[in-house]
């Protein structure tokens, strides 16, 4: 089939459809420092994966090293979905490990993290889609680092609450769960995920811990028209989302969708006020912004403290570990 090749959902595309040059703001210098190095031999140790690595995030290298942050993804590095614009493998994804919780949280401990986020592969194989080691997880981590502050990031589980119920059990600190992209762009986006379910878990999420800050991301560059994302802004208030996300999207292979336009900074910043001004509590948008970007700023103000109240006690035991300490 000469001039042509399948993208990750089967669909056929030109090889020779343009392909956008990016602009100078998006050229970083990657810095591989001592410290990044460190981290990355530890999680091959651990046998761990993180979305960090897994989704090429640009800002590994400033969470790691500079910001004490990082995403751990657990449940296995194989995905059920195929979405278009995501760089995580994708197939029949393996046993479940009961000794994950504990890796990571061991791993959050030696690396000194002050905030951390779990996210995972969808396991749709699962009838609660890995709820329960997800909930584990954050439950390890908060044993062994009580000072950590914790965000977690789950898949739609196709709309089980039950398996909602499992996971805000856990108390995590923040909810994140991410739109990805505008209402109209969804079905070409994503798979299987629906934009009003979506809506619907962050909404629940609400219902079950008022008190948790929730949190949703969307890439920009997808053929998105600015009256879409500030739609997308009034839905997600509309559920009550607390802080919203929105970084450009970036394409990992050629099989994956193309980018369609990249907006300059100026544009983010006029995204960030017109989404402060729609009441999120918190933003962050920039080219290089994803999900996490700067997550340990979003926490709330009782999660702020409770860690503030951690570290000075850490702090007058000379930085002894804390084992009794409760929230």
């Amino acid at each position: 089939m000469n001039g042509i090749y399948r993208d990750r959902s089967g669909q056929l595309l030109a090889k020779n459809q343009e392909h956008l040059r990016k602009p100078e703001w998006l050229k970083i210098k990657l810095n591989t420092n001592k410290s990044y190095n460190r981290l990355k031999h530890l999680m091959r140790d651990k046998r761990l994966n993180t979305v960090c690595e897994e989704a090429k995030c640009p800002n590994i290298h400033e969470c790691w090293s500079e910001r004490q942050t990082a995403t751990f993804m657990i449940l296995g590095d194989t995905c059920t979905r195929g979405c278009r614009f995501c760089a995580v493998k994708t197939g029949l994804p393996n046993e479940l490990d009961w000794q994950e919780p504990e890796r990571v949280a061991e791993s959050v401990e030696i690396m000194g993290l002050k905030h951390v986020v779990v996210t995972a592969v969808a396991r749709d194989d699962l009838k609660d889609g890995g709820a329960a080691v997800f909930a584990e997880t954050v439950r390890q981590i908060r044993k062994r680092v009580p000072g950590c502050t914790i965000e977690i990031l789950p898949s739609d589980m196709k709309g089980d609450y039950e398996s909602l119920h499992t996971l805000m059990d856990s108390e995590p600190d923040i909810f994140n769960h991410n739109i990805e992209t505008v209402r109209r762009l969804t079905k070409r986006v994503r798979a299987i995920a629906t934009y009003d379910r979506s809506l619907e878990l962050l909404r629940r999420v609400k219902e079950i811990a008022p008190n948790t800050p929730t949190k949703s991301s969307i890439m920009v560059g997808l053929g998105e028209t600015k009256e879409e994302i500030i739609e997308a802004m009034d839905d997600l208030r509309a559920n009550n989302v607390d802080i919203m996300t929105i970084g450009q999207y970036l394409q990992p292979t050629k099989k994956h969708l193309n980018v369609e336009r990249y907006y300059h900074p100026d544009e983010f910043e006029e995204l960030k006020e017109i989404a402060l001004s729609k009441g999120f509590t918190h933003c962050e948008a920039g080219p290089l912004v994803r999900s996490s970007y700067h997550a340990d700023e979003q926490v709330s103000q009782s999660s702020m403290q409770r860690r503030i109240k951690y570290m000075k006690g850490y702090e007058e035991t000379s930085g002894e570990k804390l084992t009794n300490f409760n929230f």
